[in-house]
Parts: structure tokens; sequence; C-alpha cells
């Protein structure tokens, strides 16, 4: 199966699995894990933070980063488009009390400097404070400018505010533009870090900040049911993929691009965005129905409604991509 829904549906290799079954482990909430201590310890030298906590999911970092930055009746400041806002289920306001300031995206997926000054509330007591300014790095997969995270995090200083980095697909960024993670880590006060996404870890997210703010999320994740026992096999599966997997997305870039190029020669469809591994593209309305069972009799999966997003992945290989092309070719070709 050709599988370009997300780059979260890869599969554990071969190798993955032997470290994870090789991964000595402990008891994690009490400390215990040597692999869990190793790998944060590993992943907050790459990032230049003094600590990091692994979680579940980048969904829960992002929330305990959230609730460990602000208190309740606080708000912070993010994109309409970003995950922390869209697509975590309101985490920030439902558990954590925590007000979203919403602020309209630039085409390259910023927010604009003016518009983040002008959506700091004034120290008036009919306002939620404004604490924080969370970015995504990549976002709709185009990677932010570093001069521009820079910028708005230095904005953010001047109004005394707190910095956070949703960087799920941050190691995408780093190998796009050949930047090392520490420097586009270095603007932010906490970072996450997804390794089930384009690393192909089956499960596993870290937060990066300081020793203070690790320990109040540490805290954090507790309350929203984040203790693990031994997660030492998790560890294991993500320090595999930051040790191996790093130069495969290169090669996601690489097939996400050759992907645009060929449905930008079909019939009817646009192509909207291409950046690292995501390709966006507007399907005719009246065949997404019936391009969608086409494309399933030929084992290929694609989430694709009148505007889809396609994504490559380490499980993608270049066959796979001519395929895609070639059977999408033959529905535009048999159906007009």
């Amino acid at each position: 199966m050709i599988d370009l829904r997300s780059d979260t549906v890869t599969r554990p290799t071969p190798a993955m699995y032997e470290a994870m079954c090789a991964a000595p482990v402990g008891d994690d909430v009490w400390g215990d894990d040597p692999t869990v201590n190793a790998f944060e310890q590993a992943v907050a030298g790459h990032t230049g933070k003094q600590a990091a906590l692994l979680f579940p999911s980048g969904t829960q970092s992002n929330l305990v980063a959230l609730m460990a930055h602000c208190e309740r009746g606080d708000e912070y400041i993010v994109g309409q488009q970003a995950h922390t806002y869209a697509y975590e289920g309101g985490g920030g306001a439902v558990l954590g009390s925590i007000q979203p300031q919403p602020v309209e995206n630039a085409g390259d997926g910023s927010l604009p400097l003016e518009k983040i000054r002008a959506a700091v509330k004034a120290d008036d007591f009919h306002f939620a404070r404004t604490r924080l300014l969370a970015l995504e790095n990549t976002i709709g997969g185009k990677v932010l400018p570093h001069s521009y995270t820079q910028e708005a995090t230095s904005v953010a200083r001047e109004y005394g505010l707190a910095t956070h980095l949703d960087g799920a697909r941050l190691f995408n960024a780093a190998i796009a533009t050949d930047t090392p993670l520490s420097a586009l880590c270095q603007p932010f006060d906490s970072v996450s870090l997804c390794f089930s996404k384009g690393l192909g870890a089956p499960i596993g997210s870290v937060l990066v900040g300081s020793q203070a703010l690790i320990d109040r999320a540490r805290r954090w994740r507790k309350v929203t049911g984040g203790g693990m026992r031994q997660s030492g096999i998790i560890a294991a599966a993500c320090w595999h993929a930051l040790e191996h997997h790093l130069p495969s997305l290169a090669d996601d870039h690489r097939r996400a691009e050759t992907l645009a190029r060929g449905l930008v020669n079909l019939p009817d469809v646009t192509v909207t965005s291409q950046a690292t591994n995501m390709v966006f593209a507007d399907f005719p309305q009246h065949h997404a129905e019936p391009l969608a069972a086409w494309l399933g009799k030929h084992d290929i999966l694609i989430d694709l409604l009148h505007s889809a997003r396609l994504v490559t992945h380490r499980d993608i290989g270049d066959a796979d991509i001519d395929k895609v092309i070639a059977v999408m070719q033959a529905y535009f070709n048999h159906h007009g």
C-alpha cells in the first residue's frame, strides 16, 4: 500500500525493532530508566538546551509546554493555521485554562511581526494576560526563515513574552536548510520535537528547554496522564531514528518535488504548495470521490477532498511516486 496521507504512517525498521528489544529499561516515573535518561541528555545536547523530557505524543508535549509557560487566565499568541490552535482539540483552553489569541498566518506560514505586536494585550485586568508566543516550523511543510524566527522571538522578548516552537517537523527544516538543529532551537525557550513523523519512530516526542521549564513540564506531564514506566523501549526507537534516519529526509523532500511536478501536468489539478515533504493540491470536486476509489483499487491511499495534502516519507520510494503519477494520469485519461 502506498500511503500518502501522512508521514505518521511509517513503521519501525528491523534495526529499530532490534534497538527497542535491546534497550535496558527501568521505571521512568521513578527516574530509573537508563535509556530514557541517556536519550533525553542526548536530545538536550543536540538542541543546545539544558534539559529534555520524553512524551508519548507531540500533542501532549505542546499542551504541557503551554501549561508550563502560562497560568490560568493567561493567553498565548498563535497562528490560525498552527497545529496547537487548530488540530489539538483546544487542549490549552480546555485543560490549561489558557486563552489562544489567533493571528492570521502569512503565505509563508509566518506571523507578521506587526500582527504579533498588535495582539499583545495591555496590562489591564479586563484582558487575558499575554504570556507566550507559539510558532510552528515547518508549517504546512514550509520552513520558517531563521532570520524571521530571530526577529519574532526578539519582538516577544520586548514584551516580556516566553516563546515556544512546535517543531514537530523541525528535523525536516534542518535538513532542508542545512542548518544545525541547535541553531533552529536557539531563539526559543522551549521546543517540541516529534520522532514519529519523518524520522519513523512508532511513538515519541521530546520537549526541550531550561531545567526550570522542564521541571515544571514534568509535573504537568504527570497531571495530563503522561507518566510512563519502562519507556526506554520508546526512547530507544526515537534514539535509533535520530542517529540513523535524518539523511532520508532529503529523499522525502526530493520525492515530494517529483510528485508535485507530476501533478502539475494533470488536467484541472492545481498544485498550491510544495515544500519539504508535503504537496498540497486542488482537485476538481466532482472527481474527488471517483478518483479516491480509483486510487484505492491500485493500493494508493490519499486523504482526498477538494483540496488534498500528500505527504512523502521513508516508506515511500521513487517507484511509488512514479506509480502514483501514472495511476492518476490513467484516471484522467479514462474519465476525460
